[in-house]
């Protein structure tokens, strides 16, 4: 499950992005970008190139048979994940908290599910139907 939230802007709500990649890693999804809901994500990625990183990103949502991305605080880098997701058909679920302004082209593409939260119950509910509705291997799990 590929996980997208803004990194970079300062204001974004860490406590709750940590507890959407926390949600799905208890529910038994690998989540590849669990390192952006550390304080300093961009640390991390320090060595790598735009190139690189950029190239590995995208490898990681291609490998991925799904996203949620978190956009409460604007990203551009979301956008485009959001958008290379759709482009390869999968499924992709928009969360932000409510009240918040959403670019209206993001929350009205066609294959996005959005949906408003007012607290972490809320938005876990909306993950947990996300996920159900996601396509099922024969051994039932999410592939």
């Amino acid at each position: 499950m590929y996980f997208a939230a803004a990194i970079t802007n300062p204001a974004r709500d860490l406590l709750a992005l940590q507890g959407m990649v926390q949600h799905l890693q208890a529910r038994g999804h690998q989540v590849p970008t669990h390192h952006i809901v550390e304080p300093d994500p961009r640390t991390r990625d320090a060595a790598l190139s735009e190139a690189e990183l950029a190239q590995r990103d995208l490898a990681w949502l291609a490998s991925c048979e799904a996203l949620v991305a978190e956009v409460t605080t604007p990203s551009h880098g979301v956008g485009v994940e959001v958008a290379w997701a759709l482009h390869r058909h999968l499924p992709v679920l928009v969360l932000y908290r409510t009240g918040t302004r959403v670019s209206r082209l993001l929350l009205g593409l066609p294959g996005v599910r959005a949906c408003a939260y007012g607290n972490m119950a809320d938005a876990t509910r909306a993950i947990d139907e996300f996920l159900a509705s996601l396509p099922t291997t024969p051994q039932g799990a999410v592939s």
